[in-house]
């Protein structure tokens, strides 16, 4: 059986106050990469020396392009994490809060407007 429109109500109003209480947020990705240097006396030159790194990145797609941008401190490495996950947050909330808003809309009966008017027939063009 379906939930009551009040039942409905409520819980996307709970959800709207979890959305509010968000903190600070944002898209991307978090990277590693691993590399070689160009230069020809370095130890990364070795066969079996896995290269210079890891060198994190955040990746996010701004304006309609993919942009990265290079984290070199620990804390900016954690602060991308957690606005990261709070941005994983909001899309789940985001999706709950339509998910009960369509489910609202579908349960809401409609409001009467009148009688209907009956649709007139055109006029032939014969004459």
């Amino acid at each position: 059986m379906s939930e009551s429109l009040q039942v409905l109500e409520r819980k996307r109003a709970a959800v709207l106050e979890k959305i509010t209480a968000l903190g600070d947020l944002r898209p991307g990705s978090l990277t590693t990469t691993q590399g070689k240097c160009g230069k020809a006396e370095c130890c990364c030159k070795q066969p079996d020396h896995p290269g210079h790194g890891p060198h994190w990145r955040i990746t996010y797609k701004a304006e309609g392009k993919t942009r990265t941008e290079s984290l070199y401190e620990q804390a900016a490495i954690k602060k991308a994490e957690r606005e990261i996950d709070e941005f994983r947050r909001f899309q789940q909330l985001s999706r709950e809060f339509v998910d009960l808003s369509a489910q609202i809309c579908r349960g809401r009966p409609m409001e009467a407007t009148g009688p209907r008017e009956k649709k007139r027939r055109k006029p032939s063009g014969r004459k």
